[in-house]
């Protein structure tokens, strides 16, 4: 009994001190965030936020709410990803004035009430306000009290205007973040009177003239990031004062001049970029002393390398590419050192081989496109951590090292345009991790080695241009991941073996010896689009499987023996057979014949037309008939027959609710003819209401088990909230309907087709200048807007000029916006690009991460810019379009190569413009993901590009 007292009076006890707890907290913050409560209550979207918090309990119990530590005071508010739409509440919040921070970031916030400004600026305490990624438009408001605010971020906003004062009055300001806007005028440098600023980032913006060196007065910066905007101008020399600076980038911009000597008596700064910008001059001295990194790749730089500038210890990561140095390499490299890139310089001599063995760390190594010179170091092998070795296009000689096998992890080797000889060594095959390799444009001779077969991994194999003999191994059909397999240009010869069944880029065998019919193995490279057989000896016939390969669209025949009938393909497929002599074409002249031999050929006609009209005629009946039967039962019985599980319309819109008739739909794509497009993983068909109004309905064809739908119930979840969607260059699905093995999804039509058509497959080209611009800025406008996405960023499983549809010749949606919630790559027994995209689109990395990011949609979109900018498609040739641009030329006076002609030479306004967004795409489709910028940027930097 008297236990049970006990517990009863310790019970007592706690209730009765939990109600000293909430009663601590003043009456008018309860009132307060009792007033938020409704606000957010009666604001649909935010309601989720608390709908689990019962009104009278303890506002410090809620979900972003921080008191002190006896709960006697509210301290700060932190709201993110709530779906906030209202900015009624934040008047409100100041009413607290033990508040400390504020954090409403990731929400929707469109404006921000004036009463907000005069009613925190009295906040004394207040300290930090993060307003970052909402929707905030118009200028910058000032910041009238503010006395100890010390953070302020409004990044990730639409904001504009210009930067004056609005900043002056925060003597406390250590960190201030306005990047992602829409900023113009000149870099603000009033930023409160006491100077104690510490960040100052101002990235992706529209600031303009030079870097004022007034900034160099803040004494206390660690962190100045100015890129992408259109500063010009020199580097002022008096940011070599600011003794405590540990980042400066600065990439991106119109900047010029040379690099000055005084950033590098900053023994704090770490990192400093300023690449893709216009600085001439040579590199100054010292200028890597204390640094970790250093990027200033694509500029004018000229002179040689300083002699101390590898050797600093703390030295990680380099990048030089894309200059006009010249001279050699230096020879003592920092130990610490994991990226090195020199790459499209002018550089020669050796490649030192003392500092080598040394080089534990180097992962990446590129120096092609130089002039080196001399055998490739056996030392290499000794930098056993490098998974990029890049030596392309230089003039090294000699045998290639057999302890290059040593590099055991290792992804990408690239080795072609050199003067190598001697056999491919036999210790290639102890790179197991290796992704491609590329020995093209040397002097290999000897066979193919049997063991190449056991590099499992490899996704791109190019041997072409040497001096290769003997058969293709029969193993190499063992390489199940290699998609792309260069052969030309070598002196192979006998029976060609079952070639790898997931190639897809190109299977080039060109100009060798190969004998005898085209083999019959070749017709299960289903996935193949470029097929280069030219320049052989190849005899018989053309094989009609050529045109059971759904995706070829390329045929090179050229230069063979091959005789009878061409077949007819298709109009997607460019087919090439001069030099070939013996061929006949269908559609050729018949040649003459004599009066009797006309006359019995006439006779012959009459009597074969009236047999086969006879019998197309009972043929007809027969499908009439049959077709008959077949649509009235899809007509009585749709439902029964597609097995429908569920049907849903999405649109709020009332016209379309109106118009579309589901069983008319489902009548529509039980038609063949209505078939428009078939893309990788779905068919779109047209289907007409009732009404007349006519929709695209999308099946999507469950072919691989890559679809992880655990229920339809999912998929139409998942329907629904992309339903929600708006946005005018994304199809947005309007309805669907799910059957036991399909989804169909309904979108509006749109009239002029895809974009490839419209680009590659018209025989007049109608797209000028103002349509790519237009196009290019409407598809980065629909994937910025997928990316920040309030419910989570959508990533498109496979963006393509094949997958945006055109309303009008500037009018882009993008589409297959669903693939990427119902596909799991992991899943696939297909191919790399099955999962990746259409080739020419994947980014480089997903070969060995196999995710879809948004940096590889950025890829993806940077392709699509070159292909409106040089008028190519993705892959030509079996050469893939962003290989082909990144491997011209890139000092800025020579992009022109690169550019449509057809539309470049229209005005120099037109070639202008193009040269800028060729530079935007350049960015996109960097070999690096963390390099390229967010799909926001990219259209910010389009919109800048007029």
């Amino acid at each position: 009994m008297g236990s049970r007292y006990t517990e009863l009076t310790l019970l007592i006890f706690l209730i009765y001190c939990s109600g000293l707890v909430f009663s601590q907290l003043p009456s008018g913050q309860v009132s307060t965030m009792s007033r938020i409560y409704e606000i957010f209550q009666n604001n649909t979207g935010s309601s989720f936020a608390w709908n689990n918090v019962a009104r009278e309990s303890n506002p410090c119990s809620w979900r972003g709410v921080s008191c002190s530590t006896a709960n006697s005071s509210i301290t700060g508010l932190s709201f993110p990803y709530f779906s906030i739409f209202t900015s009624e509440f934040l008047p409100v919040v100041c009413q607290i004035d033990t508040i400390e921070f504020l954090d409403v970031s990731n929400n929707h916030l469109s404006s921000i009430p004036d009463g907000f400004y005069s009613v925190c600026g009295e906040v004394n305490g207040l300290r930090l306000l993060n307003f970052s990624r909402n929707r905030l438009n118009g200028s910058l408001s000032s910041f009238n009290g503010f006395r100890m605010l010390e953070y302020v971020d409004f990044s990730h906003n639409n904001l504009s205007g210009e930067i004056d004062i609005q900043l002056d009055g925060l003597d406390s300001l250590k960190s201030l973040n306005l990047s992602h806007n829409m900023f113009i005028g000149n870099v603000p440098t009033n930023l409160g009177r006491l100077s104690p600023l510490e960040e100052l980032q101002l990235s992706f913006n529209h600031f303009v003239n030079e870097i004022p060196q007034q900034i160099s007065r803040y004494r206390n910066l660690t962190l100045i990031d100015l890129s992408l905007n259109r500063l010009s101008g020199s580097i002022p020399e008096e940011l070599g004062q600011l003794t405590n600076l540990r980042v400066l980038v600065i990439s991106i911009n119109n900047l010029s001049g040379g690099i000055p000597s005084s950033l590098s008596n900053i023994t704090t700064l770490f990192r400093f970029a300023a690449n893709q910008n216009n600085f001439n001059g040579t590199i100054p001295y010292g200028i890597t002393r204390y640094l970790r990194s250093l990027d200033l790749s694509y500029n004018n730089l000229r002179g040689t390398i300083p002699s101390d500038f590898l050797s600093s210890p703390n030295l990680q990561s380099l990048d030089l590419s894309f200059n006009e140095l010249e001279g050699s390499i230096p020879t003592n490299i920092s130990t610490s050192l994991f990226r090195l890139r020199f790459g499209s310089n002018s550089l020669n001599g050796t490649i030192p081989v003392f500092s080598l063995g040394s080089l534990v760390e180097l992962t990446y190594l590129e120096l092609d496109n130089n002039s080196l010179t001399g055998p490739i170091p056996s030392e290499l092998g000794m930098c056993q951590n490098l998974a990029l070795l890049n030596l392309a296009q230089n003039r090294f000689t000699g045998l290639l090292p057999p302890a290059l096998g040593d590099l055991t992890n290792l992804q990408v080797l690239n080795l072609q345009f050199n003067n190598l000889v001697g056999e491919i060594p036999p210790q290639i095959i102890m790179l197991t991790r290796l992704l491609k390799l590329n020995l093209s444009r040397n002097s290999f001779n000897g066979s193919i080695p049997l063991s190449l077969s056991s590099l499992r991994n490899l996704t791109n194999l190019d041997l072409q241009g040497n001096n290769l003999s003997g058969q293709i191994p029969g193993s190499i059909g063992n390489l199940y991941n290699l998609i792309e397999l260069q052969l030309g240009n070598n002196q192979l010869s006998g029976a060609l073996p079952s070639m790898p069944l997931n190639l897809q880029i190109a299977l080039n065998l060109s100009h060798n010896h190969f004998t005898g019919s085209i083999p019959f193995t070749l017709s299960r490279l289903i996935g193949l689009e470029v097929l280069d057989l030219s320049n052989n000896e190849f005899s018989g016939e053309i094989p009609n499987f050529f045109m059971d390969m759904s995706s070829l669209t390329q045929l090179v025949l050229s230069n063979n023996r091959l005789s009878g009938v061409v077949p007819r393909f298709g109009p997607h497929v460019v087919v090439q057979t001069n030099g070939n002599n013996d061929l006949i074409f269908m559609d050729a002249n018949p040649s003459p014949t004599s009066p009797e031999k006309r006359k019995s050929l006439a006779s012959d006609i009459i009597i074969a037309v009236a047999t086969a009209g006879t019998g197309v005629g009972l043929l007809i009946m027969i499908l009439l008939f049959v077709s008959r039967r077949y649509y009235y039962r899809i007509n009585d019985d749709s439902r029964e027959e597609m097995s429908i599980i569920h049907e849903k319309l999405l649109t709020p819109n009332s016209i379309h609710r109106s118009n579309i008739d589901f069983p008319k739909a489902m009548e529509a794509v039980s038609d063949p003819l209505n078939t428009i497009l078939k893309t990788r993983f779905s068919t779109y068909y047209k289907a007409v209401m009732p009404s007349g109004t006519r929709y695209f309905v999308k099946k999507l064809n469950w072919s691989d088990k890559i679809f992880q739908l655990g229920s339809h119930e999912k998929f139409g979840e998942e329907l629904e909230v992309l339903g929600k969607l708006s946005n005018s260059n994304v199809m947005i699905p309007l309805a669907y309907v799910l059957t036991v093995d399909s989804a169909y999804l309904f979108y509006e039509y749109t009239l002029k087709g895809t974009l490839y058509d419209i680009l590659h497959s018209s025989t007049v080209n109608i797209l000028d200048w103002g349509n790519r611009y237009s196009i290019a800025i409407g598809v980065a406008q629909g994937l910025a807007f997928l990316h920040g996405c309030s419910s989570g960023p959508v990533l498109l499983l496979d963006l393509s000029s094949k997958s945006i549809m055109l309303k009008s010749p500037n009018e882009p949606q993008i589409g297959d916006v669903e693939l990427c919630k119902v596909i799991d790559p992991s899943k696939s027994t297909g191919s790399l690009s099955t999962v990746a995209g259409s080739v020419g689109y994947i980014s480089p990395e997903y070969a060995y991460t196999m995710r879809v990011t948004a940096a590889g949609n950025v890829y993806s979109f940077g392709v699509v810019l070159l292909e409106l900018i040089t008028g190519k498609p993705a892959v030509s040739g079996g050469t893939e379009l962003a290989k082909w641009v990144l491997s011209n030329p890139v000092q800025e006076n020579k992009w022109d190569r690169v550019l449509d002609f057809s539309v470049s030479k229209t005005s120099v306004a037109v070639r202008s413009q193009m040269l800028a967004v060729l530079k935007v795409a350049l960015a996109c489709v960097s070999i690096s993901p963390d390099s390229r910028p967010k799909m926001k940027s990219v259209l910010r930097m389009l919109l800048n590009a007029r």
